[in-house]
Order: structure tokens, then C-alpha cells, then sequence
């Protein structure tokens, strides 16, 4: 057999299939199990966005290749979303680059930037692709720790000036996964300030805006005055509206950054199904009232486990954003993969262990909102009959 590269060896997906391994054994032991590990809505897209599609798939002429950069019409859908929802001004022409979905321009934005033995600056923990997209670019990795104690938030002062030199690219996510962590104003004027000092591109991954709870509204990074200049923000369909099997999501900022985007896309694929641009429209420009009503559906879930939960014993704090909780395991468990295990063993409800996510996960799980209120409320049950934390 031909030697396989070496950035092969360099990716894992050792846990997330050790945890379906152990999914399969407990269902064959009549067990049903309660999938709380995949980050995927099981929602679907709201009902003008399914006719948009259906139209869209009527016509030839969506059947022909459609251009590199997505349709002017979505760019300009996307402009005239970001003026409403963040007051930010683009220009669709140069500012805005269509997507197949946000995890490809995440994915390929290192390879524009990221040479072998380049450095760059990512959360621990973190979204896989953020690590993954760096190595198999040749590059380097510094992990920045984010800690319960700073709210999760990377400590941008900690970073040693020699590091920061070095680095190119420092990505950002906020809401977060997996920590379900939000950011400020005053962070983000933080980021650009220090992305300036240490000439940075900075990346922030906002997939999680429209899922935010309790009032709260989470902000664009480029509303920071200077961002525009050191950075871009990625944005997908997947959460806000649903559509994660279109596979569409759009970034967004600096113009030459989306050139060079562009320029790597270019050489790789030819865009994103016509029809399912034209879906992305009407979601940008449809009734957004679907888009709230999605966030409460997410809120009423977190809450049914967060406060089923503490009538348990185990404490975990209520997030402003995401469609995750991030928990501290129990006591009398001495892994994030121990815990995890006995859960799926015992209760038939699967997480997934933070280590996962990076060496900061270790000692908390992620548990994914991506069930209905019924199937939570028996999942919390089975807990409860189970576990005495």
C-alpha cells in the first residue's frame, strides 16, 4: 500500500468514533440512546426558504455552473443583512465571498496564509477545524487557553511578545463551540488592537450570532472601528436558519483577504448549487421571525437541562449563546472520557468529552441542544434514576 502523507497522521476523529463504537454496544443491549454529542439542528429551515429551494430547483439554468464568488444577488442579500442586523456597511462586490458552508472557508483560509513552520493562535478549546486547517497547511500551532475563571475568553496580554511576533493568524469564536462562551465590545476592541500591534489576521467564526438567549444579542466583530483592516468574520445558514445540509455560509470584512479566499476557491471548486444561493436569499431577506423563534426553541431546551440537572446534583451554568452547554463533570470522576462512558453505559445519553476539543477540554463535556423538549425531559430522567452527584 502507497505511504499516505504525513498530515494524515496529523488528523483525529479517534474519540467521536470511539463514542459511536460505544453507541452501537449500548443499543444492542436494548438500550436506545439519547444522542446529546452532534452539533447538527435537527430543526428544519422555515417554510418560504423550503419554497425558495423548491423553486430554484425548477430552473435549467441553475443547473450550469455558477460563479467562483456566489451570485451578486446573495452578496448583496448578505450586505443588506449585516446593515441590518450589526449596522456594518459592505461592498457586495469586494467585501463578501459565498461559502460552501463556513467550515470550507475556514478550512481554506490557511491555506492562503499559512506556510510551513508559520505560527498561528488558536482557542483551546476549540471547533476541530481550526487546529486541523494549520497543520495540514504546514503550520504551527499556539493554543490559547481558554479558562472558566476569564469567561472563557483567551487572555491576549498573556501571550509571550516572541509568540506573538511569530504568529499570522489568530482565530477567534464567539458565541463559542464548544464552550458556549460570549464576547464583548471591549474584547473585541482588545483583539483588534492587538492584531494591530502584531501585524495578525484575525478570523472570527460567528456561526452562533442568531443563537443567543435571555435578551442578549451578540456583535460583530467588524462593528469595532479598525477591524475591517486586520480581519474577516465567517457566518453560516447551518444554525441561523437551519439549512446545514445546503451547505452554504458566506465571510465577510477585509477585500483582500476574500481576494485571496477567492483566489484558493477558485483553483478548488465552483461554488455553491444555484438553487440553494437562492434559498440563502430568501432566508437573509425573509421574515426573520422564524430566526427568533428558533433562539427560544434552543432557550427552552437549554433550560429543561440545565434545571432538570441541578435537581440532580450536577451545576451547570445557563449560556447567553450557542447550541451548546459546556459542564464540569461530577466529582468522583477522574476524566472527561470516564464520565462520558459511564453516561452512555448506564443512562443511554451520549456527550462528548472535552478533551476532544483540546487539552483545556479535559474535565468538562459538551452536550449538544440538538433534541426535543420530550427527549431531553427523558434524558435528564434516566440521569436522575441513575446518577447521585
Amino acid at each position: 500500500m502507497v505511504q499516505v502523507a504525513r498530515r494524515i497522521e496529523l488528523l483525529t476523529t479517534g474519540i467521536f468514533s470511539v463514542m459511536e463504537a460505544k453507541k452501537r454496544e449500548v443499543e444492542a443491549r436494548g438500550l436506545p440512546v439519547i444522542n446529546l454529542g452532534i452539533g447538527s439542528p435537527d430543526r428544519p429551515p422555515a417554510p418560504h426558504i423550503k419554497a425558495a429551494l423548491r423553486a430554484g430547483i425548477e430552473k435549467d439554468v441553475n443547473y450550469r455552473y455558477p460563479v467562483f464568488e456566489g451570485c451578486l444577488e446573495l452578496r448583496q442579500a448578505i450586505a443588506r443583512w449585516y446593515q441590518r442586523r450589526f449596522d456594518v456597511e459592505l461592498d457586495p462586490e469586494r467585501e463578501v465571498l459565498v461559502l460552501m458552508g463556513s467550515q470550507d472557508g475556514l478550512a481554506h483560509l490557511a491555506w492562503a496564509y499559512i506556510e510551513a513552520g508559520d505560527l498561528a493562535l488558536v482557542p483551546d478549546p476549540g471547533y476541530p477545524i481550526y487546529s486541523a486547517s494549520i497543520l495540514l497547511a504546514g503550520g504551527e500551532l499556539y493554543p490559547l487557553p481558554l479558562k472558566e475563571e476569564n469567561g472563557f475568553l483567551p487572555r491576549l496580554e498573556d501571550i509571550p511578545a516572541e509568540v506573538a511576533r511569530r504568529a499570522k493568524l489568530l482565530t477567534l469564536n464567539y458565541p463559542s463551540n464548544p464552550v458556549a462562551a460570549v464576547a464583548d465590545r471591549a474584547f473585541f476592541r482588545q483583539a483588534v488592537e492587538f492584531a494591530r500591534q502584531y501585524d495578525l489576521l484575525v478570523c472570527h467564526d460567528a456561526a452562533y450570532s442568531e443563537l443567543a438567549f435571555d435578551g442578549f444579542k451578540p456583535m460583530s466583530f467588524l462593528e469595532v472601528p479598525g477591524a475591517r483592516e486586520v480581519g474577516v468574520e465567517f457566518h453560516s445558514c447551518s444554525k441561523s436558519f437551519n439549512m446545514a445540509g445546503c451547505r452554504i455560509g458566506f465571510v465577510v470584512g477585509n477585500q483582500e483577504v476574500i481576494a485571496n479566499l477567492n483566489k484558493i476557491k477558485s483553483n478548488i471548486d465552483y461554488g455553491v448549487f444555484s438553487a440553494v444561493q437562492e434559498a440563502a436569499i430568501a432566508a437573509l431577506e425573509g421574515p426573520q421571525d422564524f430566526v427568533r423563534e428558533n433562539a427560544a426553541t434552543y432557550q427552552k431546551r437549554r433550560d429543561v437541562l440545565v434545571e432538570g440537572l441541578a435537581e440532580a446534583g450536577w451545576q451547570i451554568p445557563k449560556p447567553k449563546g450557542s447550541m451548546f452547554l459546556w459542564a464540569r463533570i461530577p466529582a468522583g470522576f477522574s476524566t472527561s472520557m470516564e464520565f462520558a462512558l459511564t453516561l452512555l453505559e448506564k443512562a443511554g445519553v451520549l456527550v462528548i468529552p472535552g478533551h476532544a476539543f483540546g487539552a483545556q477540554g479535559e474535565g468538562y463535556v459538551r452536550i449538544a441542544l440538538t433534541q426535543e423538549v420530550p427527549l431531553l425531559q427523558e434524558a435528564v430522567a434516566r440521569i436522575k434514576a441513575n446518577f447521585h452527584f
